[in-house]
């Protein structure tokens, strides 16, 4: 028997407004959100959510249009985020880590015609302003007298009449995330009601989500693993969720003890970041090492665990991990470690309920050939959560989605009790602390300096972070670059945790036959020079 044959996987709502509607109904006066103390019910969040509705409307937005968030974590978030959907709209949350050149593509490949965003990130924005010329109207979370053309917030939600769509269906786009392929330009990640709707609600029967819960939230709110995994499935409970903007060790387990939190999501860094603290001499040992039994549910994603982190934690803070396996073209998860149920350590765990995943090649002719258990191939995976396609992107559609299975990427295995084990990823993307980081994106960048002959971007094995950026490169010939210029170059061009920790210059590449260098025995002798020192 599979430990998620109990779980209902069809969803009693058609789209996002129908969810909001029956949990004010029967939760009205109980608080769905703090963030920063400040409390919002469900009666005032669903009001909130209807007035940025209206808002977006009297802008002259239509159904099926695209609306750009450039917001930190905050309710300002949330009331766009579910404004749009519930509009009609489909909501494009922007990683507000990148920088311009970055945020200028994304703007602009997304059609959308509303930016709503604060008056620090419309300032980052003014290198490539002129070229967003597809952005009508401006939307400030705060005023800003440098930009008073902008609309303010505040203002035009106290003003909006509220509005809800009445004309949706759950095969409607809802949500767009770009997530950059191995190309090196992002692309849009289409989602639609259904997606989101069948994801979080089997999510959160998984880790047993109920209304007397509380789930803090530290990811950022523009990532599937926030919507889905903490507020959309606090929302399928009639739980309540708290809010940081960002995740800071000591202030986490404070909000933890304050607020009684039953589950929170995070990446093994966070993990990892919690194990040290002991190595604060500011902290007792109290402090460093408190009792979190109350936690039922701790969910690791993002990346693989490492072991020793996974016992450390699980030994010094008695919470229970359950780690699991997600993407943006699958919603967010995809598996998971039964909460109830064997968990295998070191495991992604078994498919969720109502999904189907597998391992697969594809052949020759572009069809899948499924393996059998124990041999390594790519992940794959069909099922409701399965993205509509990537956003004006054909040829990138045609080549993840083969007969209905999105190929993820990333390469594994399932055991014969049908757990799955990530053992590489087919792509070259690196995963340092949570973050995905795209090698052609910065050796693309890297390629323009005029010192670059050639370069190659790897994944370098990091105790903290998992991976970290390592740029390897040859320098024309009887030219001076040095890691400091480097740096310099790159840290206008590409976000702050793209830059490389690693800079090596070197006087050659292992290329195979065909010319293509070989980026994993570029890894294996940077490991073994550091082994030997």
């Amino acid at each position: 028997m599979n430990a998620f044959d109990h779980i209902k996987i069809n969803p009693p709502f058609a789209t996002i407004a129908e969810l909001w509607d029956a949990r004010t109904q029967q939760h009205g006066t109980k608080t769905y959100l703090y963030f920063q103390d400040r409390a919002f019910d469900y009666t005032e969040m669903r009001a909130k959510i209807a007035q940025a509705a209206g808002m977006l409307r009297a802008l002259g937005a239509q159904k099926g249009d695209h609306i750009a968030l450039l917001i930190p974590n905050s309710p300002d978030f949330l009331f766009l985020w579910f404004g749009a959907m519930t509009a009609g709209y489909t909501a494009v949350t922007i990683n507000t880590l990148l920088k311009a050149e970055e945020l200028d593509f994304i703007i602009n490949d997304c059609d959308a015609r509303i930016l709503v965003t604060t008056p620090q990130f419309r300032k980052a924005l003014e290198p490539v302003w002129v070229r967003l010329a597809k952005i009508q109207h401006v939307v400030l979370t705060t005023p800003d007298a440098d930009f008073p053309q902008a609309r303010d917030l505040a203002t035009e939600l106290t003003g909006a009449a509220k509005f809800t769509a009445e004309d949706l269906a759950g095969g409607d786009k809802a949500s767009m995330i770009y997530t950059s392929g191995t190309t090196g330009h992002p692309k849009g990640v289409l989602l639609s009601h259904a997606n989101i709707l069948y994801n979080s609600y089997v999510t959160h029967q998984m880790i047993d989500l109920e209304p007397v819960d509380t789930a803090l939230c530290i990811m950022p709110l523009f990532h599937v693993n926030a919507q889905i995994a903490s507020m959309m499935s606090t929302l399928w409970a009639g739980a309540t969720v708290v809010l940081e903007d960002g995740f800071k060790p000591r202030s986490f387990i404070d909000t933890l003890k304050k607020y009684r939190c039953t589950t929170f999501s995070g990446v093994p860094t966070i993990y990892n970041f919690l194990n040290e603290l002991n190595g604060s001499t500011s902290l007792t040992d109290q402090e460093a090492s408190p009792d979190l039994s109350f936690l039922k549910a701790c969910i690791c994603g993002a990346a693989p665990m490492p072991v020793e982190v996974f016992n450390r934690f699980e030994e010094k803070f008695k919470g229970k991990i359950i780690e699991g396996y997600g993407l943006s073209e699958g919603t967010c998860v995809s598996s998971l470690n039964p909460l109830r149920g064997k968990r295998k350590i070191g495991s992604i765990g078994i498919s969720i309920a109502g999904q189907e995943m597998a391992v697969a090649n594809a052949n020759i002719e572009g069809r899948n050939e499924f393996l059998t258990d124990g041999e390594v191939g790519e992940l794959v995976v069909r099922g409701p959560n399965v993205m509509q396609g990537y956003y004006k992107r054909d040829e990138a559609n045609r080549a993840t989605l083969i007969d209905g299975w999105l190929h993820t990427g990333d390469l594994g295995y399932r055991d014969a009790e049908g757990y799955f084990y990530i053992s590489g990823r087919k792509k070259e993307m690196i995963i340092q602390g949570g973050e995905n980081i795209y090698p052609k994106e910065i050796e693309e960048v890297l390629y323009k300096h005029e010192a670059v002959s050639e370069c190659a971007i790897v994944g370098i094995p990091d105790k903290k972070y998992g991976e970290v950026v390592g740029a390897f490169i040859i320098a024309k010939e009887g030219a001076s670059l040095s890691a400091a210029d480097v740096r310099n170059y790159l840290r206008e061009k590409i976000a702050n945790y793209k830059m490389p920790k690693v800079i090596e210059f070197v006087t050659g590449f292992p290329k195979t036959a065909t010319g293509k260098i070989q980026k994993n025995k570029i890894a294996e002798a940077y490991n073994q020079k550091k082994v030997g020192t």
